[in-house]
């Protein structure tokens, strides 16, 4: 959450038609590989588009105490120039990641392969996800791992003196998981190879070819199969950072469920493997137009134009889960205005994120009206075209979850609370002038 601990109750009005462009910050999954990357390069690294979320701005802090220079020129421009891999030096301090997953997990498999020590630490929600998942594969390159009691935050690692490649398969399907493995691999000689069932945002591969590494993916009968040739030279790029897709989402989402609604969303990212939400909306009706199509950065990316429509619940493939693992909550929202039952399947990574977001949601839409099942891998919202309102919902310290209830409370009968907004300034510092400005009624 916001390095704050005071709580910034917020409330969402019904509102009139919203209208504008919604210019949402740059994408945060590549924000925290640009700032890591540049760090492990030799020469400069310019970013534009950086997400000045309170996330990213952690990693960028940590990138310096590894001993890289990191500054920020302008608005959403930074430079780091790096000490290049295996160049990271022992940092003085505990290295405090806030509320970020992807950041901690990311830089605990940058620095593991090389022979320094380092103590993770972050928030309060932070320190409840497991983190195990992550140090079990680091270790296996030689690392020595010290935890919490069932391998939470606080963490120590000791690099590995004499990495060796690893070969892993994910047991779940996460971005973070692989990457972590793959940063490791970065300085372990040999081959790493990393097997997912199921491919997850491939923004790591993407980058790490764009630097410099030798990577490639291959479908086989085992899955996708990443193939990383350890210690390259990494050489400093100019990276674009394009719109963040699941911050988009909640533009998007109001659109689509405020009356008269019509708004324009430009430069956002589609990456197949961040796309699943617009797949979905458009399976529900979703009146959602693609235009001037282009690629940012290595990325593909178009402007989108989305007006208010009439929904119908759909069932959400489990095979679909990990390209939209971050929308379901504001997908969980939508689903209460569309008309019949919404399933979203394979959804239990939900269950580890900032909150346990399916019992979040399940509860706070119980609390204003509506029809929700939950299972331990499922969520089912029985749309019925609105939602009553009315209720307050905790946020657990989730930046998401306080967005969708806000986004919600703008169609809803009555007005929606939520207990802390604070957390917002994580991943979305501007998400209420943004929506203020296309005319959302939000308070706090």
């Amino acid at each position: 959450m916001s390095h704050s601990a005071e709580p910034k109750p917020m409330t969402a009005h019904r509102s009139g038609a919203l209208k504008g462009d919604a210019a949402v910050p740059g994408d945060k999954s590549i924000s925290h590989r640009a700032l890591i990357l540049g760090a492990l390069a030799v020469g400069e690294t310019k970013i534009t588009g950086l997400l000045e979320g309170e996330d990213v701005i952690d990693t960028a802090k940590a990138m310096r105490a590894f001993g890289a220079k990191v500054e920020r020129t302008g608005e959403g421009a930074w430079t780091v120039n790096g000490v290049g891999v295996g160049g990271f030096a022992e940092p003085e301090g505990v290295i405090d990641c806030g509320n970020s997953g992807t950041g901690v997990r990311l830089i605990m498999g940058a620095m593991a392969t090389t022979p320094i020590t380092a103590t993770f630490t972050g928030d309060a929600s932070l320190s409840r996800r497991p983190m195990g998942r992550v140090t079990d594969p680091v270790a296996l390159f030689g690392a020595e791992i010290s935890a919490r009691e069932g391998g939470l935050l606080p963490v120590t690692i000791k690099g590995a003196v004499d990495p060796v490649p690893v070969r892993y398969t994910t047991p779940v399907a996460s971005a973070q998981i692989k990457s972590a493995v793959l940063f490791a691999g970065l300085n372990a000689p040999g081959e790493t190879v990393v097997i997912e069932k199921e491919a997850t945002r491939d923004h790591t591969e993407r980058m790490f070819a764009g630097f410099g590494a030798t990577i490639r993916t291959e479908v086989t009968d085992e899955g996708h199969v990443i193939t990383l040739t350890g210690r390259p030279e990494l050489k400093g790029q100019t990276v674009a950072v394009p719109r963040d897709p699941s911050s988009a989402a909640f533009p998007v989402a109001a659109a689509l469920i405020v009356p008269g609604s019509e708004i324009r969303v430009p430069g956002v990212s589609r990456n197949p493997t961040r796309d699943g939400l617009y797949v979905t909306l458009l399976e529900m009706g979703a009146d959602i137009t693609f235009e001037n199509t282009r690629e940012e950065g290595g990325e593909p990316v178009a402007d989108l134009v989305v007006r208010h429509s009439k929904l119908k619940g759909v069932s959400v493939p489990a095979e679909r889960a990990a390209s939209m693992i971050d929308e379901f909550p504001i997908l969980s929202v939508v689903a209460c205005f569309a008309e019949g039952a919404t399933v979203m399947n394979g959804v239990a990574e939900l269950r580890v994120k900032e909150s346990d977001r399916i019992d979040a949601m399940a509860v706070g839409l119980r609390a204003n009206g509506a029809s929700v099942d939950e299972t331990r891998d499922s969520m089912t919202v029985h749309g019925t075209g609105s939602l009553k309102g009315g209720a307050c919902a905790v946020t657990h310290l989730d930046h998401r979850i306080a967005m969708s209830f806000l986004v919600a409370g703008l169609a809803s009968d009555q007005p929606i609370s939520v207990d802390d907004g604070a957390p917002i300034m994580t991943s979305f510092p501007v998400f209420l002038p943004l929506m203020s400005a296309l005319g959302a009624k939000i308070e706090g």
